[in-house]
């Protein structure tokens, strides 16, 4: 009777895959996890710019294709990548499959372009599995309650790689990027700038959903709801990485400072609609059509009545910008309000940290640091864990450098 062996389930990106000599480096990592004594589950993205070619293809085809049809497009870009690594750890005489998402069994909804993982069936991987097969799943893609193929949303191969891990009950899931882990902030900004060892799992939601690109939104919320411990590291060396995990298992809270890391989002927009009624209502209306066309608003800021109208503020992704001026000209007459204005020219900076919780004056001290540093803040948003400010985009480098360095992140 063959023995229960722990899983472990790795993801590796575009960039770790974007050629035919990394695809074997990652077919070694595979192998030598596999001889540890591991059953071995790989999440792959597409190759290098795959995705982002295929886009481009079907721009010259169509302005405004079908969300269906660009998800029958981009899955493929997977399946690629599936099948070569495959090929290469069999050539390497080691026995592996490969499965699209469907095969894998990862159910969605049918919001294409953004799809929610509703279940797995986890049969076939299992199956596979206790063959000793090493397994190989497309990233970014499922099939919906009626059948058609959907993809996830940018970066949606880590949400998939943690759904594999949750359903199969791995040890952990190690997320292989092109960096050592996740840092203190950007470091092509600040060269100062520190791998963190260990992160809460609300630690990591603040930085990703503030702007660190290390880890997918919803890859993160998905391991606090199921458990899954995450490990992120670098896919071109074996340096131990940034453990993500639940706060009580944390092990390094003696020495954690009180900022944990400095973010910055410039994919933003600010929306200012003007001449409001200042009536109950109002802004449910406004956010629920927004709601409606699957638009995610961020900060929200809304002025003082005068005269009973007001002005509601909030931010967007820019790649909404087109969506949400259409539903703002569909509301206009609806809601009668006067006018809208969108600046494209803002960023999002924040600091982060399980430590403000205890220790009171972080907020004034950001603040006084940007003042003191001529930056503007033009609007606020917090949590008990992080403060964000929006400030002009030609400000944001300078502000992450003086915040790194204010909240003795340097060192």
């Amino acid at each position: 009777m063959r023995t229960k062996k722990e899983i472990i389930v790795m993801k590796f990106g575009g960039t770790s895959v974007g050629d035919t000599d990394k695809i074997k480096r990652v077919a070694e990592k595979v192998i030598k996890a596999k001889e540890i004594g591991n059953d071995v589950v790989v999440v792959v993205s597409a190759m290098g710019k795959t995705t982002d070619e295929l886009i481009d293809i079907a721009s010259r085809i169509t302005n405004e294709p079908s969300r269906r049809e660009m998800d029958m497009l981009l899955s493929t870009g997977e399946q690629v990548s599936i099948s070569l690594l495959s090929m290469a750890i069999q050539a390497m005489g080691y026995d592996c499959v490969s499965l699209t998402g469907s095969q894998a069994g990862i159910l969605t909804d049918e919001v294409y372009s953004n799809a929610k993982i509703l279940n797995i069936n986890n049969t076939r991987m299992i199956k596979e599995i206790r063959n000793n097969n090493i397994l190989i799943v497309a990233g970014f893609q499922g099939i919906t309650t009626g059948g058609d193929i959907s993809t996830l949303g940018r970066g949606g191969s880590d949400t998939t790689a943690v759904a594999v891990a949750a359903t199969l009950d791995a040890k952990y899931c190690e997320i292989f990027t092109d960096v050592d882990g996740v840092f203190s902030t950007d470091p092509n900004i600040v060269v100062e700038a520190g791998k963190i060892g260990q992160l809460s799992y609300d630690e990591m939601l603040e930085l990703a959903s503030s702007g660190a690109k290390v880890l997918h939104l919803r890859a993160v919320e998905f391991a606090k709801k199921h458990g899954v411990v995450l490990h992120v590291r670098s896919s071109f060396n074996d340096n131990e990485g940034t453990w993500i995990m639940d706060d009580e298992k944390i092990t390094e809270k003696m020495e954690r400072p009180i900022i944990t890391g400095v973010t910055y989002d410039t994919n933003e927009v600010k929306i200012s609609v003007f001449g409001l009624k200042d009536i109950p209502g109002i802004a449910s209306r406004l956010f629920g059509a927004l709601a409606a066309e699957n638009i995610n608003v961020d900060l929200i800021v809304q002025n003082v009545s005068e005269r009973g109208s007001a002005t509601i503020s909030f931010t967007i992704k820019s790649e909404d910008i087109n969506l949400v001026k259409k539903v703002l000209e569909n509301l206009k007459e609806n809601l009668d309000f006067a006018d809208f204005n969108m600046d494209p020219g803002v960023a999002k900076v924040s600091i982060v940290g399980a430590g403000m919780q205890t220790h009171p004056g972080v907020a004034a001290r950001m603040f006084e640091v940007l003042a003191n540093n001529d930056i503007n803040i033009e609007m606020i948003s917090t949590s008990p864990i992080r403060i964000s400010c929006v400030i002009r985009k030609d400000k944001v480098r300078l502000a992450v450098k003086i915040l790194h360095t204010s909240f003795k992140l340097d060192k």
